[in-house]
């Protein structure tokens, strides 16, 4: 079982930042995949970064890609989204979730544990 904790949303101004946190529970987060996900009113739940086990590969959805950086201590079983030049359009709940067998992928059904989410909210 591996609990997540997402925290660090809030409310910014467009063009501002925000730097996201997930913490982990279980002995072997450091083999596992990480991503986060973005679900906005009346939408799908929709991917935004993921990282490998190691932080040696990552992936990045169009749109937030140059302006969004996902990063992971292992130390510290901690997955990061840092955000950066924010719009009004990144408004959203933000999840981070867990690959246990290690993928790094879009696909929403790979990923095993999900956290309860944390608001951002960018104003214009």
């Amino acid at each position: 079982q591996v609990q997540l904790v997402e925290s660090g949303g809030g409310l910014v101004q467009a063009g501002g930042s925000l730097r996201l946190s997930c913490a982990a529970s279980g002995r072997t987060f450091s083999s596992y995949a990480m991503g986060w996900f973005r679900q906005a009113p009346g939408k799908e739940r929709a991917f935004v970064a993921a990282i490998k086990w190691n932080g040696g590969s990552t992936y990045y959805a169009d749109s937030v890609k140059g302006r969004f950086t996902i990063s992971r201590d292992n130390a510290k079983n901690t997955v990061y989204l840092q955000m950066k030049s924010l719009k009004p359009e990144d408004t959203a709940v933000y999840y981070c979730a867990v690959s246990t067998g290690g993928l790094l992928t879009v696909a929403r059904r790979e990923y095993d544990y999900w956290g309860q989410g944390t608001q951002v909210t960018v104003s214009s």
